[in-house]
């Protein structure tokens, strides 16, 4: 072998090694990146968002996960893969309620040094536990009003700004249309987490809270007025004798199909109001939810986080992803292509958001003044205590007082 053919074939080889080299350090930089998302949240439209963050990131690839079309459902899913310390999920979407619980369990990574003054003030605390920022806003809900406008309006009605006004417009109604399908309200009576807030929103009503400072702080007449209130509007002929059988999206459903005259929601709902497949396309009022006689109207605070999954191997990564997730102009985007409330306030006055959904330049007010269901790392156990008993008084298997003894009972074997 000749030493010019000795040459060569080093020449060839250190190509071949330098190649070699050039695809490992590709394969090693690129991140692919598993998002997990709630079902009923649009993920087509994140989806949208994230082929953005792709084309502007080079070598990063997201992948969505979806599941769940419950709050519930959702945490089961997350709290499995999490106890499991599984890294196959990098970025969680959270409920509101949850971020305390991840992070008390060491589930998620720290964002701590992050400056969150731009976000709407409820966020920012809902997403800082002991001092940490352990999640940044996706976007921001709460519960509204919907109403049969088209209705409202042939018979000379305001929407209602107490519970006994709303009774009396749904009689109305309901009498004048002489149509048997037609229910005055739709509420979640299911032993989901929709519940909760149906027991909190009279509740908080009468000037009540249930928790302060990690404690009980239970009225036991606040939640017996709240229980009967409920009961009411099933025994009254309002609401459907089975109302216990009532998710948050049967709800939605309910209403879609023009079956309803007024129902209490989250904002996703407003989309799917307005879809070709609707009943009442351009027939849907929003307002605040009533208040007791003699309250203060009040409405329960929604919102979903993304978190870092603390045993993610992407950590750098995640982070970056789930900041621009929850940038403003990614927010912008949202509502305007999904209806999804900004977690920003300035985006509830921009032209092209109110231009698209003009209903979001009133909700402002309703989100900044909604009260937060009880931040505290047991809220599994409470939320289960109380939608259990919702469920069952409006069921008749218990009485409102029986319901709200059992409540307490329950409760302050929790947050002792």
């Amino acid at each position: 072998m000749t030493l010019k053919t000795i040459r060569g074939k080093a020449l060839m080889g250190a190509a071949l090694c330098a190649t070699m080299l050039a695809f490992s350090g590709q394969a090693f930089a690129d991140a692919e990146l598993k998002v997990f998302v709630s079902s009923q949240h649009q993920p087509d439209v994140w989806r949208k968002a994230l082929d953005q963050y792709e084309a502007k990131t080079p070598g990063v690839k997201v992948v969505i996960e979806t599941g769940g079309n419950t709050s519930e459902m959702q945490a089961q899913y997350l709290n499995t893969v999490m106890s499991a310390k599984d890294s196959s999920l990098d970025v969680l979407m959270l409920d509101v309620i949850r971020p305390a619980q991840f992070a008390t369990a060491g589930w998620t990574s720290d964002f701590s040094g992050k400056d969150l003054s731009a976000y709407l003030p409820t966020y920012a605390e809902a997403n800082t536990v002991d001092g940490k920022i352990v999640a940044l806003p996706a976007f921001a809900d709460s519960m509204f009003l919907y109403y049969r406008k088209d209705l409202l309006d042939k018979y000379g009605i305001q929407p209602p700004t107490t519970w006994d006004e709303l009774k009396e417009a749904s009689r109305k109604v309901m009498e004048g249309e002489k149509n048997p399908e037609l229910q005055g309200l739709s509420f979640q009576g299911k032993a989901i987490e929709g519940a909760v807030c149906t027991f909190l929103l009279p509740y908080w009503s009468e000037g009540k809270s249930l928790v302060e400072n990690g404690k009980l702080n239970f009225d036991n007449k606040a939640a017996v007025d709240s229980l009967k209130l409920w009961k009411s509007f099933v025994d009254e002929g309002i609401s459907k004798k089975n109302i216990s059988e009532v998710a948050t999206d049967d709800t939605r459903k309910e209403f879609q199909a023009g079956k309803v005259l007024f129902a209490v929601n989250w904002s996703y709902a407003w989309t799917h109001f307005q879809g070709k497949e609707s009943q009442v396309n351009d027939k849907v009022g929003v307002a605040r939810l009533p208040a007791v006689k003699g309250g203060e109207q009040t409405t329960c605070l929604g919102g979903w986080e993304f978190g870092v999954s603390a045993y993610s191997k992407q950590q750098d990564e995640a982070k970056k992803l789930v900041e621009y997730l929850s940038s403003q102009d990614v927010s912008k985007f949202m509502a305007i292509n999904a209806a999804l409330l900004p977690t920003y306030a300035a985006l509830y006055k921009d032209a092209d958001v109110t231009k698209t959904i003009p209903w979001f330049a009133d909700a402002l007010p309703v989100v900044e003044t909604a009260k937060a269901r009880p931040v505290t790392p047991r809220y599994n156990e409470v939320s289960e205590t109380i939608r259990t008993t919702v469920n069952g008084v409006l069921a008749g298997v218990m009485t409102p007082e029986d319901g709200a003894k059992q409540m307490e009972s329950r409760l302050r074997r929790v947050l002792r």
